[in-house]
């Protein structure tokens, strides 16, 4: 099993995938990765099956967990509940974060 793991590599691979995000860590029990929003760029993700909680490394903007908006910013970490909507938006610098979910990323 990988113990360690080089997320500003993935971070310069994103580029590469076309896509904004990667899982690097996806066990039973656990699951983390890094997530890279442009500005403008849109978060599409859909509501996941485990608790999630996201730790905000760099950028500004909303996440909105349910019917609720939180400003983002440096240094904050955020809980969202398994089976709730939520969503990135209105950034105007890249966000980048790493994510944390209490079981797999299905």
């Amino acid at each position: 099993m990988k113990i360690e793991f080089d997320t500003n590599k993935y971070l310069d691979s994103l580029e590469d995938t076309g896509t904004y995000f990667h899982t690097f860590l996806n066990r039973n029990n656990i699951a983390a990765g890094i997530l890279r929003l442009k500005p403008g760029e849109d978060d599409t993700q859909e509501p996941h099956d485990s608790d999630e909680v996201y730790y905000i490394v760099h950028g500004d903007g909303f996440l909105r967990i349910g019917q609720r908006d939180y400003k983002i910013s440096q240094g904050m970490s955020y809980y969202v509940a398994k089976k709730v909507e939520h969503h990135f938006y209105g950034n105007k610098e890249k966000i980048v974060a790493v994510y944390f979910f209490s079981g797999p990323d299905t």
